[in-house]
């Protein structure tokens, strides 16, 4: 296929907060898939929180982005030409194939998906990783309880919009924590919690305490820093404590030192951190759920998308920031 492929890459290791200038966008010639191989037109990108830590040159459960090569990143496209029998001119397909307008793939990373169920960005949101992440942490790690407690952190987020919604399903009273009155009034009156608290205020940790009169029995931890301090003090005996992300900390040159900690040992919390991909063997029932939620109108999402490719590091950026609403996209075609 003629043309131009225009792709970012990672220029630099940020210093503390990521800048523009750690990105490079460059055009190379749109590749020939050989024998076995398709060539994927992508028509979304996914910009999550765990590209952060790709972009460090540190041990961590993933391979870093090396310095030059095309920043990670799940996408949606379609199969522009194809030499894999599995797959034909056409297919709409979600696959790990990074920041670029197109792809190869030998197809293994790839998988076919039905555009009639649900609208196609939502298999990189409430309908992917992001909604299968959360269905995981609360079901297999937070088990709820009707009655109980649940606190969600980021929760106007991709993950922690999804948390709060499951949640209520299971007839727990729900908190949410989130940046702004504007996204604590979607959590409430869209998304259907019980409370949200805005932890830009300055009374936030009183607003917690009131939202909780009961205790903490789950938090579903997606920010870390004071928040999780704030939390282990209102958390009950043998609460759970899902440690999806902290992206508070994850342009911190000095990270936060959690000082109740302590509370762990005598309320017996258990914390456990988890990666979704751990969890394969969970995506079909889950993504089955979700899907079937999202096609009813029971869960409800939302989506902040940039038009182009060359808008996606400044969005990334924005999403660090907290600036995104719901879950964070790139239209690319």
């Amino acid at each position: 296929m003629a043309g131009k492929n225009m792709q970012v890459l990672l220029a630099s290791r940020p210093a503390g907060w990521v800048k523009e200038s750690d990105f490079r966008i460059v055009e190379t010639e749109i590749p020939t898939p050989g024998e076995g191989q398709v060539l994927v037109k992508n028509l979304y990108l996914s910009l999550d929180p765990y590209m952060r830590g790709r972009m460090n040159d540190q041990r961590s459960y993933a391979a870093k982005v090396e310095i030059g090569q095309v920043m990670t990143g799940e996408t949606v496209g379609e199969v522009a030409e194809s030499r894999n029998p599995k797959y034909r001119a056409g297919d709409i397909v979600a696959g790990r194939v990074g920041w670029q307008n197109y792809a190869l793939s030998d197809g293994s990373e790839l998988r076919k998906l039905d555009p009639k169920l649900v609208p196609i960005s939502t298999y990189l949101g409430v309908v992917g990783m992001p909604g299968v992440t959360a269905w995981i942490g609360l079901n297999d790690i937070g088990q709820p309880k009707p009655g109980e407690t649940v606190v969600v952190s980021a929760a106007s987020g991709a993950v922690g919009s999804v948390v709060g919604q499951l949640a209520k399903a299971k007839d727990c009273r729900v908190v949410g924590v989130a940046g702004g009155k504007a996204k604590c009034d979607f959590v409430v009156q869209e998304l259907g919690f019980d409370a949200c608290v805005d932890h830009r205020t300055g009374d936030w940790q009183q607003a917690l305490a009131a939202a909780t009169p009961k205790g903490i029995d789950v938090y579903f931890e997606n920010v870390g820093g004071a928040l999780l301090d704030a939390v282990l003090l209102r958390c009950n005996p043998f609460a759970r404590i899902p440690l999806c992300g902290m992206v508070s900390q994850y342009n911190a040159v000095d990270r936060y030192g959690v000082q109740n900690l302590m509370m762990a040992v005598g309320m017996r919390i258990r914390l456990q951190g988890f990666i979704v991909s751990d969890h394969m063997a969970r995506w079909p029932e889950a993504l089955k759920e979700l899907g079937q939620g999202v096609r009813d109108g029971r869960i409800k999402y939302r989506e902040t998308v940039t038009e182009g490719l060359a808008s996606a590091p400044r969005a990334f950026i924005g999403l660090l920031k907290g600036e995104n609403f719901g879950k964070q996209l790139v239209k690319l075609a």
